[in-house]
C-alpha cells in the first residue's frame, strides 16, 4: 500500500511539473513571439524611413534637374510628376500594410502557441489523473 501510495503522489508531482513547464513555455512563446513583432515594427519603421529619403533625394533631383533644363513644370511635367507622387503613395500605402500583416502573423503565432500549450497541458493533466487512478485501483 505504501509503495502505491509514494507511486501515486510522484505521479502526480511529476504531472504537476509537467503541466506547469507546458504553461510556462507557451507563455515564453508568447512573449517572444511579442519581442519579435516589436523588433519588426521598428525595422519597418526604420525601413520606411530610408525609401522616404530616397524619394525626397530622387524628388529634389528632378526638380534641380527640369530647372536647370528650362522645363517648367506646368503642363505634362507636371501631371506627370503628380501621377508619380501618386505612385509611391500607394506603393507605401502597400508596403505599411505588408508590415502591418506580418506583426500580426507573428503575434498570433505567439497566441497560438500559448493556447496549444494549455491545450497540451490539459491533455496531461488527464493523463496523470488516469495514471493515478489506474495505479490506486
Amino acid at each position: 500500500m505504501t509503495f502505491i501510495l509514494a507511486a501515486t503522489i510522484a505521479s502526480v508531482a511529476a504531472t504537476t511539473v509537467t503541466v506547469y513547464g507546458q504553461i510556462e513555455a507557451g507563455k515564453a512563446a508568447d512573449e517572444a513571439a511579442k519581442i519579435k513583432a516589436e523588433n519588426e515594427r521598428v525595422a519597418a519603421e526604420s525601413r520606411e524611413l530610408e525609401r522616404q529619403q530616397e524619394l525626397n533625394a530622387a524628388l529634389a533631383a528632378n526638380a534641380v534637374g527640369m530647372g536647370v533644363s528650362g522645363i517648367k513644370a506646368e503642363g505634362t511635367p507636371a501631371s506627370i510628376a503628380l501621377e508619380s507622387a501618386e505612385n509611391v503613395s500607394l506603393s507605401e500605402g502597400m508596403t505599411k500594410l505588408s508590415d502591418r500583416l506580418a506583426q500580426a502573423q507573428i503575434r498570433r503565432q505567439g497566441a497560438n502557441a500559448k493556447s496549444a500549450s494549455q491545450f497540451a497541458a490539459a491533455g496531461t493533466l488527464l493523463s496523470g489523473a488516469s495514471d493515478a487512478y489506474k495505479m490506486n485501483a
